[in-house]
């Protein structure tokens, strides 16, 4: 069946990137997973998205860039997520698209360039998120390249 454990990790063996949502009391948690760092913390992104919106088939209307400055895999991680997070809540855009790159200074930083559409362009079908806990954060290289988790308070 499609969305089986088996299926992502005939996936991963091959370099593959992907997120899914894991229920977790009153709130949300992302697993995201991918060959590297930066392709990992992508679908962290598009998987805390897709935890409150349909944005499958949604034309984007505009690109931004994010720059975060260096820190720790666990700061870069919950810096990103509450970046998308204070821009849904500023400005009503909601990521469709997202890539990640280490900064060209190579500082430890990243460049995030993300597509985005309207939030009434979107099916909202669950609480938008409010925050990120550092409660039961993880993002580190595994056996197929990197994974991470996050809980996403709703």
């Amino acid at each position: 069946m499609v969305g089986d454990l088996d299926d992502e990790l005939r996936a991963r063996r091959h370099g593959g990137s992907g997120h899914r949502s894991v229920p977790h009391t009153a709130d949300a948690q992302v697993q995201a997973w991918g060959p590297t760092r930066e392709a990992c913390l992508a679908e962290a992104v598009l998987g805390m998205i897709e935890c409150f919106a349909e944005v499958s088939g949604v034309r984007p209307t505009a690109v931004e860039r994010v720059r975060l400055a260096p820190g720790s895999d666990e700061d870069l991680l919950v810096g990103l997520l509450d970046e998308f997070v204070f821009r849904l809540e500023v400005t009503g855009r909601i990521p469709v698209d997202v890539e990640v790159e280490t900064a060209e200074e190579d500082d430890g930083g990243l460049d995030v360039r993300s597509a985005v559409a309207e939030l009434d362009q979107v099916e909202i079908i669950g609480a938008v998120p409010k925050g990120i806990s550092w409660q039961g954060l993880h993002i580190g290289p595994d056996p197929y390249g990197w994974s991470c988790t996050a809980i996403v308070d709703v």
